[in-house]
């Protein structure tokens, strides 16, 4: 019933509406034009014929958002959120598709595209916002202009490019848990051809989660970064743009290992007890056995001394070279190069005992080359086409140490990974008529991967098999190395229609293919597990419709949507004997599924009157498997047709807005924010009670006022007003434990901007 209020309220909010604008549409204030550059060209979003969504960086800072994870709820049928004990990892779902894995080898069905260069490390996508333009989101397969791994869709984040003049701007923000937080940006024209900005960002705070060990927060923040862009405009048709970014990371993470229920190893009754090693213990979040976990009034976990960690460091460049009106076109060059490296460690059974523990250590890097042309072929033919390559490897340890299981043992993972990517494409807009458009674009790519891992086990038969740092304790290892090197050539494919209806109305339809590659397993125990595993293929229908109404006052944006996907990969997590009868943690990647998804997303924005702004969406997805034989822990095996994909609520939505009104000495702008997400299993292909997570109910707000004749302004916020209590991840490993994690409570704080 309440998903039904939901949609309604939503799709019937606009009638009230249509007589205020009938009453104003006289008045000159409208909704304003947003260009995009989502078909590698800038357009206006409205004549853009795919489902887009574009945030400003002015509306990020106004919100106070710090990294793409804030973005969750705003965008329809979009889920995002973050791996457990990878807090920079991204995990994107558009429409039911996303990550599976957070390590490097897995991929995305969403491609995080910076400046037109792909983020091809999941550890590294949770992007921090600070001197953005704006962030699009395209929902749906991308793959003829953006390449593989995006038959889910595209994020594309546009950073702000240096201007003219000398201008800058100082963000300061305060908040609960200690948060302190300086944005910067200025712009520092060198000559009348080269300029540059600067731009830098802190970000820090206390943890929300309350370490019962010794009273310590858990999931602290402490992020810096700059970056300098250097921009050449020769005045003759060649520019430049250089970008380099660093950034610098130390955060705690915040993941919980105690959703344990009975019969499992790290169960605990509930209740708080002494623990063995002093401090105490608490009970499970996920009792009564049967039913979903649920979050506690006060956020706790038990932490041994060893204190969780996730340190990263990024370097990056970017070069971007655009030659305009040559006899070709528009010639445009973006070379960049990428590195990182990660370390991390997560004390995972929730106790204060070494019972269980990841230590995890990542070191990648990435290149990457486009070449491409936007070429005007004849009055009525647009061509975009080029070429693409990349080159990314990573060497990734994990040492994962079990101590419940007896005997106690320290499994450690090397993976050594390599993968070239090449592709030659071309994307075409013809001008049928007036109204009409044709658009036929393709894609052909070439992917080869050669993984090596390495996988050594530590046994302790007197059950002692612990480790600090990279210190292990061990009576003796079983080791195995294997290999395996492949490639896959496949392609990408769009045709669709476009017709302009009337001056503001565009009704679109097209149907794609696309691919996510294929691979090789890196965190394995059975050598067999290593793969490889097939590219899964997406075939998809969509049809929409985009209109600004009412003189500009109201803009209505629907569209309907069906996806085929074939050799759905899954992540597939178990614990089983090895050859010597030890319990060892299993991971392996499969092409296990044919699955659906399916649904309507409607998105507006209005402007009733010359001081109100509305905006909301809502998004209904059906997302099940097709057909997906499942081998049961007991050997047996069971169709999960009809079983829900992970990730893939069956309604979200969101409803906010904006009004302004005059002060005797200024102007003042109240905003708020819903965000309602239904109920969805995240981890567990079976849709379990266990890996189920609750539906929320989320209101953000900030009230910022603009003094007149000043250079500054003030704005304070509050995230989940009501103060809430959800959990939002839970990883669940068959028959052993789930590590869940919550959804920050009430935040609340205060933003100063300082513009010159």
């Amino acid at each position: 019933m309440k998903n039904f209020l939901i949609l309604t309220l939503i799709l019937f909010l606009v009638t009230p509406f249509t007589s205020v604008f009938s009453q104003d549409s006289s008045e000159n204030y409208g909704l304003e034009e947003i260009v995009v550059t989502a078909q590698k060209r800038e357009d206006t979003i409205q004549t853009v014929p795919i489902a887009i969504t574009a945030i400003s960086g002015d509306v990020l800072d106004n919100k106070a958002v710090v990294n793409l994870e804030s973005l969750q709820g705003l965008v329809p049928g979009a889920q995002i959120g973050q791996f457990a004990n990878t807090p920079h990892g991204a995990v994107f779902n558009v429409r039911g598709m996303g990550a599976i894995e957070p390590d490097p080898y897995a991929g995305s069905a969403v491609m995080v595209t910076i400046d037109g260069v792909p983020q091809y490390f999941n550890m590294t996508s949770l992007v921090d916002l600070f001197d953005v333009e704006r962030v699009e989101v395209l929902r749906g397969p991308q793959g003829t202009l953006f390449g593989a791994n995006t038959t889910g869709g595209v994020v594309n984040i546009v950073t702000k490019a240096p201007s003219n003049e000398y201008n800058g701007k100082v963000q300061i923000t305060a908040g609960d848990w200690n948060r302190f937080d300086v944005k910067a940006a200025a712009d520092l024209p060198i000559n009348e051809k080269l300029s540059l900005r600067l731009s830098g960002f802190h970000h820090g705070r206390d943890g929300f989660i309350t370490n019962v060990y010794d009273g310590s927060d858990m999931g602290s923040i402490d992020i810096n970064s700059i970056r300098a862009t250097l921009k050449y405009d020769s005045g003759n048709g060649f520019e430049a743009i250089w970008r380099n970014e660093i950034l610098r990371s130390k955060n705690g993470s915040p993941y919980i290992g105690m959703g344990a229920i009975p019969g499992e190893a790290e169960y605990v009754e509930p209740g708080t007890i002494a623990g063995p090693m002093g401090g105490v213990q608490y009970g499970s979040y996920c009792l009564p056995v049967g039913s979903p976990c649920s979050a506690p009034n006060d956020y706790y976990s038990a932490n041994s001394s060893e204190q969780d960690m996730s340190d990263m460091n990024i370097d990056s460049t970017t070069l971007e070279m655009v030659w305009n009106d040559t006899s070709f076109g528009t010639v445009t060059s973006i070379t960049s190069f990428k590195q990182f490296d990660l370390h991390e460690y997560t004390d995972q059974d929730g106790t204060v005992e070494f019972l269980a523990s990841t230590d995890r250590r990542t070191d990648g890097e990435q290149i990457t080359q486009e070449i491409r042309v936007n070429s005007q072929i004849s009055d009525n033919i647009d061509l975009v086409y080029g070429l693409y390559f990349s080159e990314d490897s990573y060497y990734h340890m994990q040492n994962f140490r079990v101590q419940f299981a007896s005997p106690g043992f320290s499994q450690v993972t090397a993976q050594d990974q390599e993968r070239t990517s090449q592709a030659i494409f071309a994307h075409s807009f013809i001008d049928l008529s007036d109204k009409l458009r044709l658009q036929i674009g393709g894609r052909y790519s070439k992917e080869e991967t050669e993984m090596k891992v390495d996988v050594t086990h530590f046994i302790s038969l007197d059950g002692i098999g612990r480790y600090y740092g990279d210190d292990r304790l061990s009576d003796f290892g079983i080791d195995f190395g294997t290999q395996g090197k492949d490639d896959w050539t496949d392609w990408s494919a769009k045709v669709g229609l476009d017709y302009q209806l009337s001056d503001n109305t565009l009704a679109y339809g097209h149907i794609s293919r696309g691919f996510k590659s294929g691979g090789f397993v890196g965190r394995i125990t059975i050598p067999e597990d290593i793969g490889p595993y097939d590219p899964e293929i997406v075939e998809t229908i969509e049809i929409g419709m985009k209109s600004d109404l009412l003189d500009n006052k109201l803009r209505l944006n629907v569209n309907v949507f069906k996806n085929d996907y074939q050799d759905l990969q899954l992540a597939l997590i178990y614990f089983t004997k090895n050859a010597l009868g030890f319990d060892v943690n299993g991971n392996s990647i499969l092409n296990a599924a044919d699955a659906t998804t399916q649904g309507i997303e409607v998105e507006f924005f209005a402007a009733p009157t010359p001081n109100l702004r509305v905006n909301g969406a809502v998004t209904y997805l059906e997302a099940e498997y097709d057909d997906f034989p499942y081998t049961n822990a007991d050997g047996s095996v069971i169709n999960l047709a009809g079983y829900r994909l992970q990730n893939a609520p069956e309604i979200t939505a969101n409803l906010g807005f904006d009004y302004t009104w005059r002060t005797q000495s200024g102007e003042a702008t109240l905003s708020a924010m819903y965000k309602y997400n239904d109920e969805k299993f995240n981890t567990s292909l079976l849709n379990t009670p266990r890996s189920t997570i609750q539906e929320t109910d989320l209101i953000d707000a900030n009230l910022m006022w603009t003094p007149d004749s000043t250079d500054w302004s003030v704005n304070f916020w509050v995230k989940n007003l009501a103060d809430e209590r959800y959990i939002s991840s839970v990883f669940e490993a068959p028959g052993v434990l789930a590590i869940v994690n919550f959804l920050p409570p009430r935040e609340y704080g205060i933003s100063f901007d300082f513009n010159w």
